[in-house]
């Protein structure tokens, strides 16, 4: 059983008097130990998808439909007094930003006591548990840093901080959200290569929710790659960059620096996610997809199987198969 499986999971925006999708019929499972890469531009649904995870869908938003399905239990089903005991204990979130996300005005030790006390862990010594989950995420001095406000540290110790809070209730799932983006090259490598090793030590399970196929490369197991709120592939990593079978992720790699798909000069991807209100019918990439034909107009798109483990919502995947099919068959005799 998979420690985490989201059903058709849709969050959605009031527009008048409708409800418009900004996450639409999203299904994804994670195993126990594995590292799930939630991919796309800037818009595509990426970060609201790791927020309706957790409950925390930014009002007037709201989930509108979907299960979220955690370790058995399924946390729709929940009163928020009972989700907020997941939040944190089973399920963690490491925000984008830092600086936005520690409070200003207390100290790292003391936030970090809070979280354990709120939860009923730290044992007789909260301090001294603290300090020491400072040093399990890398942390020079940890006793110093335990006394330390967020402006008296770096980028990437402001990172490690998160990261601690997350981990401080021991959590069987942790989701990542852009955990590098501020971060220099040299720092989000420090970052990446702790989530692997914290990873492995604490039994995790992570939903990485990135736009750098480079981080995708090196730290996951699988990726699904997100556009205008739908998930329009998903596929264990290295298939996924041998074989990409959507062209969404294939003008992703064609603009990946290093990428075997690209060319010598890379080939940005034309024009740009669509807002809410402006989704075309069928597939919401057609308007900027090369291989684009009738059939991707005015059609709902489903996931088809590129094979047992590869999806992808693409028409001219089911138009392989088809013919793949047909010439299986070979001529018909009459």
């Amino acid at each position: 059983m998979s420690l985490l499986s989201v059903r058709h999971l849709t969050t959605a925006f009031p527009a008048g008097d409708r409800w418009l999708p900004a996450v639409q019929d999203v299904s994804f499972d994670i195993a126990r130990g594995e590292t799930l890469a939630l991919v796309g531009e800037s818009g595509s649904g990426k970060s609201l998808t790791a927020y309706s995870l957790l409950r925390l869908v930014p009002p007037p938003g709201r989930i509108i439909g979907g299960d979220i399905i955690l370790d058995g239990q399924n946390l729709m089903d929940l009163a928020e007094a009972e989700m907020e005991k997941v939040r944190g204990a089973r399920i963690s979130l490491i925000f984008q930003e830092p600086m936005s996300a520690l409070n200003p005005v207390r100290t790292i030790g003391s936030q970090l006591t809070e979280a354990m006390t709120v939860h009923g862990l730290g044992g007789a010594d909260p301090k001294a548990a603290a300090i020491a989950l400072l040093g399990t995420v890398r942390m020079d001095d940890p006793a110093r840093r335990f006394d330390e406000y967020p402006h008296q540290l770096s980028g990437g110790l402001r990172q490690r901080a998160l990261i601690a809070l997350a981990l401080c209730c021991r959590p069987s799932l942790i989701v990542a959200d852009e955990p590098t983006t501020a971060l220099d090259v040299t720092i989000q490598a420090e970052i990446l290569n702790l989530l692997r090793q914290l990873k492995h030590e604490f039994g995790l399970s992570l939903l990485l929710i990135t736009h750098d196929l480079g981080v995708v490369a090196h730290t996951a197991d699988r990726v699904a790659v997100m556009y205008a709120g739908r998930i329009v592939e998903e596929a264990p990593v290295r298939r996924l960059f041998k074989s990409p079978a959507h062209p969404y992720t294939q003008a992703l790699l064609r603009a990946m620096p290093g990428s075997t798909h690209s060319a010598r000069r890379l080939s940005p991807i034309e024009g740009h996610v669509p807002a809410l209100q402006e989704l075309p019918p069928g597939c919401a990439f057609a308007p900027r997809c090369q291989w684009v034909h009738e059939a991707c107009v005015g059609e709902t798109t489903d996931l088809y199987p590129v094979d047992a483990a590869h999806t992808s919502r693409c028409v001219l995947v089911r138009e392989a198969q088809r013919l793949a099919a047909d010439q299986a068959q070979g001529p018909s005799h009459s």
